[in-house]
């Protein structure tokens, strides 16, 4: 049961990284962060046709980092920080993973300088 909920939050992940490696998305992304926005507001910074829009909004959609809901005529999008805590999640657990890696390397590096400073007073 463990390893189907740690490929189901892999998958995820792969959605999500996927999403997130283009900058044209990211940059939808910082601007909804600001607040929810009409497709056509998310369209106007960037010198991209309609269809190439809905198509990176559909991809954000179905990583669920973004909600797209009908207002009138008008599609709004909206933000979902809690796709986006899932990598933050991730990506804290291989920080603390890698900072202990280097505290060790760090003490294993020092007791080497130390060997070699008394060697050098030895032979020096």
């Amino acid at each position: 049961m463990r390893i189907i909920h740690y490929h189901t939050v892999v998958d995820k992940l792969d959605t999500t990284f996927a999403a997130l490696s283009d900058p044209t998305r990211r940059a939808m992304i910082e601007r909804l962060s600001h607040g929810p926005a009409s497709v056509h507001g998310l369209t106007e910074p960037f010198a991209l046709s309609q269809q190439m829009i809905s198509k990176h909004i559909a991809y954000l959609v179905r990583a669920r980092i973004v909600i797209k809901t009908k207002r009138g005529r008008e599609s709004v999008c909206t933000l979902r920080p809690e796709a986006i805590k899932t990598v933050s999640d991730w990506a804290t657990n291989y920080r603390r993973f890698w900072e202990e890696s280097f505290d060790k390397l760090d003490v294993v590096v020092n007791q080497m300088k130390k060997a070699e400073v008394r060697d050098d007073k030895k032979h020096g």
